[in-house]
């Protein structure tokens, strides 16, 4: 069944968006991700625009970020003060990110710089994602025992000034890392339409030593509050946010999710995350295949525009 999608400007059947939807919202729930570093490139794939599928799939985020919020402030699992000067920084690298997009697109940029950057980032993720897990899987089969960190220790980042504590997550580090973290991560999800967790997560782990309990709960807001940033930005200044488009890749992933939750429990997490980051590398291979081989339609129509007299 056709549906014609009026910010896209193209017929689409509705059978496979929602299919597409599902999907994703199955490895979604699976990995425990939001799903758009993979839900962009699919639907650029399928012959939508690439700045209509960046500025729409933010809505897509910010609608499942916002139940998993409510679920992790039920449990006590946010740190609200870490989640604020994350957001800082966050709201401004999701305006910077806006700003730019505008820009590419304005300059007949935006295609190309959204695919280049898929290919970089998902090929660099992937191959991370799929060693490390490698290394894990064979330290096992072997028997030496899991490498762990000493609790306590600390990396040149919590050396930096302006420190602030964070009791629920139980840190003291410096606002500007945290500020950096948000920046970065909003400014990549206006310009990719990527919510970023597989990003944000290790960052916060990693970097800021922030424990499991509150790091997932944590992120999720500032995926919720930036994906809603972006898509109204998007929207006011670019009017790329195909509504129609997003409602029809919501239902698919609410349900996609359900199933992909139960199917996550039944494999190990080494396991997981290679075959995440086999995934992801497939993904920015095909990125790169599709900037590298010659299009089908080698020219493109469009209508005149016509001068006025001088």
């Amino acid at each position: 069944m056709q549906f014609f999608l009026p910010i896209a400007d193209l017929p689409v059947n509705i059978f496979v968006i929602l299919g597409l939807g599902i999907a994703v919202g199955f490895i979604s729930g699976m990995f425990g991700i939001g799903g758009g570093f993979l839900l962009t490139p699919l639907l650029i794939f399928l012959g939508i625009p690439p700045g209509v599928a960046v500025a729409t799939v933010p809505s897509h985020i910010a609608a499942s970020s916002f139940s998993s919020a409510i679920s992790y402030w039920r449990r006590n699992a946010i740190d609200l003060p870490l989640a604020l000067m994350l957001l800082v920084g966050g709201v401004l690298g999701t305006i910077a990110g806006v700003a730019l997009f505008t820009l590419l697109r304005r300059l007949g940029q935006l295609d190309a710089t959204i695919g280049l950057s898929y290919v970089l980032l998902l090929t660099a993720v992937g191959w991370m994602l799929a060693a490390e897990s490698l290394r894990a899987i064979i330290r096992e089969r072997q028997g030496k025992p899991v490498e762990l960190r000493r609790p306590g220790s600390h990396t040149w980042v919590h050396r930096l000034p302006f420190k602030m504590r964070f009791k629920r997550s139980r840190i003291f580090v410096s606002v500007v890392p945290v500020w950096l973290i948000g920046f970065v991560m909003g400014f990549i999800g206006a310009i990719m339409g990527i919510g970023g967790g597989f990003l944000l997560v290790p960052m916060l782990v990693y970097l800021l030593r922030v424990p499991t309990a509150t790091v997932i709960g944590t992120s999720t807001v500032l995926t919720l509050v930036t994906m809603i940033t972006a898509t109204l930005l998007h929207a006011a200044t670019n009017h790329q946010v195909d509504a129609v488009l997003a409602l029809i890749l919501m239902v698919g992933g609410a349900i996609g999710a359900q199933f992909g939750a139960q199917a996550g429990q039944k494999m190990r997490a080494e396991r997981l995350r290679l075959l995440l980051g086999v995934l992801i590398l497939a993904v920015g291979i095909r990125f790169a295949l599709v900037l590298v081989l010659p299009p089908n339609d080698v020219y493109t129509v469009q209508p005149a525009v016509e001068s006025q007299a001088p």
